[in-house]
């Protein structure tokens, strides 16, 4: 099969390759899967990179964990009637060396999911990362219905999912925020009742502005390191603050601003969510997707060939929205 792979962490350009890798065949409670797209995610470019650990758990790796395609093969115990299904995938390259930037992947049964007709697998290619993390921050905790809730990174790849999730399970509210004009119309389409764009104003104090002065219930964000003193400043006492990323491994949290308002912060990644969460979390999921209730946005679409113009497209931060490749 033709395959995108690395063996030594670096520069995209420099280190990814494309070849011939023998097809692999399910084992017991396995799938195998004819691969049509693989999503590109930064996590997939850090570790690329090397920016979490510069020696590689596996001697050969084939990246990204999101993608979609059909089952073309089952190992023992799986039902054959799932041949021919069409599926996406979730953590394809979690503590895996073998992920989807190929013509096949194989994995365990579940981590196959049913896509329902009529949803295209580029689509398919967003779920298993950028919605389900979206989804999780939105249904963590209670739940958001009655709430309000900033979304920062509204535009992104999981901000323009969770300004849809947060409106669609009941929010009473829902802020996001920009970083221009294109951006911002992006947000409100989704269902934004407000944007703030964070290169000229205050986003506590429109924030503050927007909620009578209490602050908003719940700060959905993206990126702790660089907003932290903006999200305490939005989020209301008692009030919590949901983190699944940051630009940087270690943050100064301002303590005092903190601790007057009984801020809760809670980290998650979406690769070890518990089989419970994930479980409802891709059941509600489906249930969206059957019923067309998601709006998605595709950045780019590139072949399996330009790999590495898909990566630095993540690293970059140019795509507004996600990358997607084209494998089948």
């Amino acid at each position: 099969m033709q395959a995108a792979y690395y063996d030594r962490t670096g520069a995209a350009r420099e280190v990814l390759r494309i070849g011939e890798l023998p097809t692999p065949e399910p084992g017991a409670g396995e799938v195998r899967v004819r691969l049509a797209t693989s999503g590109v995610n930064p996590s997939d470019v850090k570790t690329r990179a090397g920016l979490r650990n510069p020696t590689l758990p596996f001697a050969k790796i084939v990246p990204h964990s999101d993608g979609a395609g059909v089952i073309d093969a089952v190992g023992a115990g799986v039902p054959e009637s799932r041949i021919g299904e069409r599926v996406w995938t979730w953590n394809a390259a979690w503590k895996r060396a073998f992920g989807t930037a190929a013509q096949y992947v194989v994995l365990p049964s579940h981590q196959a999911v049913r896509l329902p007709d009529g949803v295209g697998f580029d689509v398919g290619a967003c779920l298993g990362i950028p919605a389900l993390t979206a989804l999780h921050a939105v249904r963590m905790d209670g739940g958001v219905t009655g709430k309000s809730v900033l979304v920062t990174g509204g535009a992104g790849a999981v901000g323009h999912y969770a300004v849809q999730m947060a409106r669609l399970l009941g929010a009473r509210q829902v802020i996001a925020t920009v970083s221009s004009p294109q951006k911002g119309a992006l947000a409100e389409s989704a269902g934004a009742d407000l944007v703030i764009d964070y290169r000229g104003d205050d986003v506590g104090t429109r924030v503050r502005e927007a909620t009578d002065g209490e602050g908003v219930d719940r700060v959905i964000e993206v990126d702790f390191a660089t907003n932290v003193a903006e999200s305490i400043g939005a989020v209301r006492p008692e009030g919590d603050i949901v983190v699944y990323g940051s630009s940087k491994p270690e943050i100064a949290v301002p303590f005092f601003p903190a601790i007057v308002k009984n801020v809760r912060v809670r980290f998650f990644i979406v690769y070890n969510l518990v089989p419970a969460d994930r479980t409802a979390a891709i059941a509600q999921l489906t249930r969206w997707l059957e019923q067309g209730s998601l709006r998605h946005n595709i950045a780019a679409r590139l072949p399996l060939t330009a790999i590495a113009e898909a990566h630095e497209l993540v690293e970059s931060g140019r795509a507004v929205g996600n990358v997607v490749l084209e494998v089948g």
